[in-house]
This record gives structure tokens, sequence and C-alpha cells, in this order.
């Protein structure tokens, strides 16, 4: 998975894990995180997902990480806001109304850059990164945030079934990413209707991780 496929995917607008409401587990179980209205939630690989609405209409302030440009303008477009854009750490960063998405590598964001954050939401990333690539990000993710609360939410099923994205997690996986840094809770496994692409049985998972 290298940049230029998520690049064509957006360029072409072939964005089926964009959902077209906000997501069920968030609203079920964002509470778990117990973080105060006003807190900063990092979304990382953020798209134009509807639940930024959802989380800044809570009352919680949102900063987002977004390899691709058309979704960062499609998601202001979407908010109705214009936002302010400013060159940084690599990348941009677009702004406003307590909403600062940084356009451009993951991995090139830092704990400066990004900022203080109260928590996590990851939806998309995690299951987004093949294998190889899963170990760097959960290292970097957790460095970056300096270890914030996280909500998590992934898939598991049978890799041999499809290829990914999203990529199968199984708890297996969750535990050995993230065990060290957090203490781990399956809040919930609800079977996906008629299977992962319509193809394949599969669970989506919500996990608290917690310090």
């Amino acid at each position: 998975m290298d940049a230029d496929f998520w690049h064509q995917r957006w360029g072409k607008n072939e964005i089926g894990w964009h959902e077209t409401k906000v997501n069920p587990l968030l609203v079920q179980h964002f509470n778990e995180l117990g973080l105060k209205k006003g807190s900063r939630i990092f979304i990382p690989l953020c798209g134009k997902t509807l639940d930024i609405s959802w989380l800044h209409a809570q009352g919680y302030r949102i900063a987002g990480a977004e390899l691709s440009r058309v979704a960062i303008e499609q998601l202001f477009t979407e908010l109705g806001v214009q936002p302010n854009i400013s060159a940084l750490g690599g990348g941009e960063q677009w702004s406003a109304n307590h909403i600062d998405i940084f356009v451009g590598d993951i991995f090139a964001l830092s704990t400066e850059t990004l900022g203080h954050v109260d928590g996590i939401y990851d939806r998309a990333a995690l299951v987004a990164f093949p294998e190889d690539m899963r170990n760097r990000y959960a290292r970097h993710l957790i460095e970056i945030t300096e270890k914030a609360p996280q909500l998590l939410i992934c898939y598991d099923y049978d890799q041999r079934c499809i290829e990914g994205p999203p990529f199968s997690i199984p708890d297996q996986e969750v535990k050995r990413q993230y065990a060290s840094a957090y203490q781990l809770k399956l809040l919930s496994s609800t079977e996906v209707p008629g299977g992962l692409k319509g193809k394949c049985p599969a669970n989506e998972k919500a996990w608290l991780l917690s310090n």
C-alpha cells in the first residue's frame, strides 16, 4: 500500500471504505474513553468521515491526519467551512472551527506538529495498513500521541478469504501491538451483515485502549 494507491483511489472516487453515516460503534462506545467536552480527539487516516462532524457536534475538538488532499478538500466543503491552509512539518495543516487536519504522510507527523491530544479514534488506520506496516504504525501512533487512550475499531476475518484493505486484525494482533502500552478491553464484537464486502464472514470489533 504505497501513497499512489490511496491517491488513485481518491482521485477516481473509489472510496468504498467511506461510510455514508456515522459509525454506530463510535456512537455506542465513545463515552468509554471518559473524555470531557472540549477534549482534542486524534483521528488517523481520517478521510472525510462523517464521524468528524458527529464528534465536533458533541463538543470535541478534532485533530486528523490524511494523505489525500482531495479527501480533505471534500471534507471541508461538506462541513461548509473555509479552512485556513498553512505549510506544516512536510505537509499542510487545514484548520477551521477547532478542526485541524494534517495533510501528508502520517509517518512525517511528530508530537510537536500534532500537538497535545486527549484521545484517539481509529476506525480506518490500523485496518488500512498491510502487516509489514502495522508494527511501524502502532509504534508511531503511541509515540506521537504520548499513549493517549484509544477507541479502536477493526475487522476480524479469515485473511485468506479476500485481500485487504481493510485488513483483518485478530485479537492476538491487537494485544501484540498495544498490550505493552495500554490496558485492553474488548467492548463489542458484531457480525458484519452479509459479510465483509459481501464475500467473507467477519466481525467488527470495538476495543478500548486505556492507561
